[in-house]
């Protein structure tokens, strides 16, 4: 028998995944193209890594009812985990460090609009 709690964290799963790909196509109108999704580095996931001419976007996704109830999802520890994630990656290409590179967030509301914030420093 599913429970209420089983059948929500499948809906939030795929809400996130939706999420995703929305923001994913958002990108690919404005020209960059999607490298990897839910890159797993030894610390954390990476929702989305682009490629924007020479450089490298990380983009963390976060969903919520409305843009800042998805920021609110956004805290030091997590952005720590992230950047720290970021640098694996880089360590994976040919330039390394030496990759332009940015971290985005990307927030969506409920009616699937979305918000980014780049270069996010928090």
């Amino acid at each position: 028998m599913e429970t209420a709690g089983t059948r929500r964290g499948r809906r939030n799963h795929a809400d996130g995944m939706a999420a995703e790909e929305a923001v994913a196509r958002h990108y690919a109108r404005r020209g960059l193209s999607l490298r990897d999704r839910r890159w797993r580095g030894s610390g954390m996931e990476i929702d989305l890594v682009l490629q924007d001419g020479e450089g490298v976007v990380f983009v963390e996704v976060k969903k919520g009812r409305d843009h800042a109830a998805a920021a609110q999802r956004i805290t030091p520890r997590l952005m720590a985990r992230l950047h720290a994630a970021a640098e694996e990656y880089l360590g994976t290409m040919p330039k390394g460090l030496l990759t332009l590179a940015r971290v985005d967030l990307a927030y969506v509301d409920a009616l699937g609009r979305i918000e980014l914030v780049e270069n996010a420093v928090i």
